[in-house]
Parts: structure tokens; sequence; C-alpha cells
């Protein structure tokens, strides 16, 4: 058994207990609500493809009333579309460091640290996620911030692993979309 099975193993039981505690959703954009190879325009501008289980997920949480936050490096347009459409109101872009951000958003929000799941991929999300009170990844995070999650999911970046987190805190609290009154 390798290291990373044995850690989701032993971090499982408590990431079940954890999921109670969640209050609000923050995530990465480029390798976690999309896939990490991303074709570029003619102008350098990447065009990303969005998950539509992950979309699903998101807006299903925002109407329960779970703040969620998008934090991201990038900057096009179409990011702040796509998670405005799906009710998301904190669409923060351009946060090549995103602590100060993510700050400002449990103020506004009057939230603790603990009491967020976050997900992320890469090395600009670490100072978050060592904050956070539940961190978690997509299975091709890279080994740092593997190292620090409390849940891996077995999706990949811009294939799921959104709705995965997302559905288990719904489903913990009981209020998946089975639950849910349309």
């Amino acid at each position: 058994m390798s290291y990373l099975s044995c850690k989701i193993i032993f971090t499982m039981s408590n990431f079940k207990e954890d999921l109670m505690k969640v209050k609000a959703f923050a995530f990465d954009v480029d390798g976690v609500l999309s896939y990490q190879a991303v074709p570029m325009f003619p102008n350098g501008e990447p065009m990303r493809m969005a998950n539509i289980k992950d979309g699903f997920a998101l807006q299903l949480a925002v109407k329960l009333g779970y703040p969620i936050a998008i934090i991201t490096g990038g900057k096009t347009e179409a990011i702040k579309t796509r998670y405005e459409n799906l009710g998301i109101k904190n669409v923060y872009m351009g946060s090549s460091d995103k602590m100060p951000v993510f700050t400002k958003w449990l103020e506004e929000n009057n939230l603790k640290a603990d009491e967020v799941l976050y997900m992320g991929d890469d090395i600009p999300d670490y100072p978050v996620m060592k904050r956070v009170g539940i961190p978690t990844c997509p299975s091709d995070a890279v080994e740092e911030i593997k190292s620090l999650c409390k849940y891996i999911s077995d999706k990949k970046g811009g294939d799921g692993c959104v709705r995965d987190v997302v559905e288990q805190v719904l489903r913990a609290h009981g209020k998946w979309a089975l639950d849910y009154k349309w």
C-alpha cells in the first residue's frame, strides 16, 4: 500500500465527521474547476472547459445558502460570467496571492476558516489550504498540495472533483438534490 493510499484511509473517517462542520466552500479554477491542459486563443487568452456536473452542484449549494468563493489567478471574463451565472457572487480574479482575498471573504461572510472546505491543486493554493478546516484536492494535484489534504478526490481537475466534494457535504447535511424541494 502506498503512502497516498494510507493517507486517504487514515483521514477518511475524520473527513466524514468534518463534513458536518462545513458552512462554506472556496475553489480555485485552473486545475480544479477546469482542466489543466488549456488551448489558447490567438491573443494568448486561455479557453477553459468547465464540467457541467460541477456546475450543477455549485448552483444547488448556492440555492441552499452556502457561501461560495472562486479565487483564481485567471483574469478572463469567461470565468466571471460562468460562475456568476451559477449564482456565485464572490468571484475573485487575478489573485496570485490568495490569502488576502480569502481573509476578506471570510470577514464579509462572517465565517471562520475552519468552517470552509477549500479545493486547490497547486502551490498558489498552499497558504489558504494550510488555514482552512477542510483542505481538499483533485487526484492530479501536485504532491505538496496532496500532503495537506484531508481528502483527495478520485476525480481529476475539471472532471467532477468539485461535484464530488460538494455532493458529499450536502449529503452529510441531508440536503443533496433528492432532498431538495425544487
